[in-house]
């Protein structure tokens, strides 16, 4: 039953009730109002016609005319005297003359009114007793024309009251249909907040809700930042606050293995010369922050970049990491520019070494950190002070020219895209979705995403190649009827142009819609929160599956989401990895998945690479996993309950 009708059926209602209580309340007052005054009369006339007769002969003529004179001049129902041995001197009766008033209303009323009792004296001896009941039929006609006319009264302001009460539900409807979809919303745990009526009850109602959808981002909040605190203990060096070795090392892994922008891009390491003398110079304090000042400013150029990472490898080696940035001359210009800043701050000699290379999906990472550090130990054999850019022979790119890779790529996204299959589990083997990043046909192969993406992000791509992803996966879920997730840009959803043709097609095949699972990187709820809250409106109604993918540090956001009835996070493999030999990891991804729940939102781990890990994972409670480990459904073994 709606709203409305409740409260229709509240209304009438009340309404009957009111009628009926004061109609109840109205004859039951005048029947105990009229029974008072009847027996007043009653006992009246009994005394004065008893002293009547006390002072008047006591022969039977007399006597009877003075009752019968009495009996005719009043409504009377009976006047009777009886002798003190009880037997009747004198009697006048008379039958009731109720009228036309219905039966039922008289055996209703039935008023219960005492007879007046006088005695009547003769001299100092008691002649008899006077008894007298006063005719009280006409009060049941009086009675019954009141109740008409209260009914009536009644009626007519019951019609009023219910017209009123429409004209209040019309005006509340719009307000009652804001509240109800809030409270759909609260119990599909999407905490949103929604403008305050000017009805005071539901004016209460949405404050108590909106309180409710606060009081969980602030849950939310401390929780992601307790759990934050735990994260930035196991991956963050405490002097600094960079990225430790192991977790920077374990994020360039994934970039060199990424099918997306994180594919290739620059990698520096910076060098503190002769720290352990400087350490003696500066005191230990001061050393440390220098240490610091070295840190924040990579991490400024790495947030100028927007997804770059840096990390602290050993005491006085630092790396920057800048995805998707293949530009190594403007990295050495930026980074000249900090350390010589950073070095002439200080009074004492400081020696800043840098190197800087370029990293394409496939490199090893061991060869990677070997010539960056050999180029630094030849900076420091020559006693040169500044940076310099790794030079070798490695092949970087399919193509030389902007030119030549602009051609390329948009013949290959109008010829089509290819998408490969990477399987998504949950903890009884089952497919959640198939994660499905995109190839396209370059130098007469099927190109990995690391091998282009970079270049479809530079020359402003982005929309063209999604719409083919959105098209192809379509296309796939139509054929193989599975879910399918596809990766989609930041650049693509700042695009007005982009949202509404993916809308356009979402529309065309809602079958295949509700099916397509749409990922974008964890970054964007940092950098396009906007954007990102205009999108999951739009797709909302679809009943595409929207999520974030690489949520590591950016977990510290969920409470900004909890309003956005996100389907999934997928969390960063440099968590996941060695899950099962670290307790402390094991109570960081434990959270986030108690949080996640929470939310309503799927929590499926990234880059799993052994059945250990993903028995932990699911035990910790995980709803899916994805990586090297799971890419074959037959080989799946889900986690033993013994």
């Amino acid at each position: 039953m709606s709203l409305i009708k409740q409260l229709w059926l509240i209304i009438v209602g009340l309404v009957l009730l009111s009628f009926g209580a004061s109609l109840f309340i109205g004859v039951t007052t005048s029947r105990a109002y009229i029974e008072q005054e009847v027996r007043i009369k009653n006992a009246d006339n009994a005394n004065a016609l008893a002293l009547t007769l006390t002072q008047m002969p006591k022969d039977a003529v007399t006597i009877e005319l003075l009752i019968a004179a009495q009996f005719d001049t009043g409504y009377y129902r009976r006047i009777e005297l009886r002798s003190p041995d009880g037997e009747i001197i004198e009697s006048r009766r008379a039958s009731d003359a109720i009228g036309d008033v219905p039966a039922w209303f008289v055996s209703l009323v039935d008023f219960d009114v005492a007879p007046g009792v006088a005695m009547v004296q003769d001299g100092w001896q008691q002649f008899g007793t006077l008894s007298v009941e006063s005719q009280h039929s006409y009060a049941y006609r009086s009675l019954w024309r009141s109740t008409w006319r209260l009914a009536g009264w009644f009626t007519l302001a019951g019609l009023a009251s219910l017209l009123l009460g429409g004209l209040l539900v019309r005006s509340i409807r719009q307000p009652l249909h804001r509240v109800v979809e809030q409270a759909r919303n609260i119990g599909m745990r999407r905490f949103t907040t929604s403008r305050v009526p000017r009805t005071r009850e539901l004016g209460e109602v949405v404050e108590a809700m909106n309180q409710l959808a606060g009081d969980v981002g602030d849950m939310l909040g401390r929780e992601s930042q307790q759990l934050d605190s735990l994260r930035r203990r196991l991956q963050h060096d405490a002097v600094t606050g960079a990225l430790n070795r192991d977790a920077f090392l374990a994020q360039l892994q994934i970039h060199l293995e990424s099918q997306d922008f994180r594919a290739s891009g620059c990698l520096a390491l910076v060098r503190v010369g002769r720290l352990g003398q400087l350490n003696e110079t500066l005191g230990h304090d001061n050393t440390d922050a220098l240490l610091r000042e070295l840190a924040d400013s990579l991490g400024q150029l790495a947030q100028v970049h927007g997804s770059g990472l840096v990390g602290r490898l050993n005491g006085s080696d630092f790396a920057l990491l800048l995805a998707g940035l293949d530009d190594r001359e403007f990295v050495q210009r930026e980074l000249t520019a900090r350390l010589d800043a950073l070095a002439g701050s200080r009074e004492a000699p400081i020696a800043l070494h840098g190197a800087i290379d370029h990293y394409v999906q496939g490199d090893r990472r061991r060869e990677l950190l070997s010539g960056l550090d050999g180029a630094l130990s030849q900076i420091e054999r020559d006693a040169q002070q500044g940076l310099t850019v790794v030079d070798d022979d490695r092949p970087k790119s399919l193509f030389t020219t902007h030119a030549e890779w602009r051609e390329a790529l948009q013949t290959a996204i109008r010829e089509g895209v290819q998408l490969a299959h990477y399987p998504v589990l949950d903890p009884q083997g089952k497919l959640l979705h198939y994660e499905c990043p995109s190839r396209l046909r370059l130098r007469q192969r099927w190109q990995p995403a690391g091998t282009f993406i970079p270049w479809v992000s530079r020359l402003g791509l982005d929309v063209a190649l999604d719409l083919a992803v959105v098209d192809a996966a379509l296309q796939n879920i139509a054929h193989r009827h599975q879910a399918t997730a596809i990766n989609l840009s930041p650049a693509s959803i700042r695009d007005g142009r982009f949202v509404l043709e993916l809308h356009a097609r979402l529309g065309i095949r809602p079958e295949a819609s509700r099916q397509l699972w749409l990922e974008l990187p964890g970054q964007l709820i940092i950098q396009e929160l906007d954007g990102f809250r205009s999108l999951c409106r739009e797709l909302r109604p679809m009943g595409c599956q929207l999520g974030l993918k690489n949520v590591g540090a950016e977990f510290t956001h969920l409470a900004d989401l909890h309003d956005l009835g996100l389907a999934f996070l997928k969390i960063d493999s440099s968590l996941v990895k060695g899950v099962q030999e670290t307790h402390e990891r094991q109570t960081i991804l434990r959270g986030m998945a108690t949080l996640c729940h929470s939310l309503g939102i799927l929590a499926v781990a990234e880059g799993v690479e052994t059945q250990d890990e993903t028995h932990v994972l699911f035990q910790l409670g995980f709803d899916g996993v994805t990586g090297p480990g799971v890419n074959r459904l037959d080989t799946f073994l889900p986690p033993s309950d013994s």
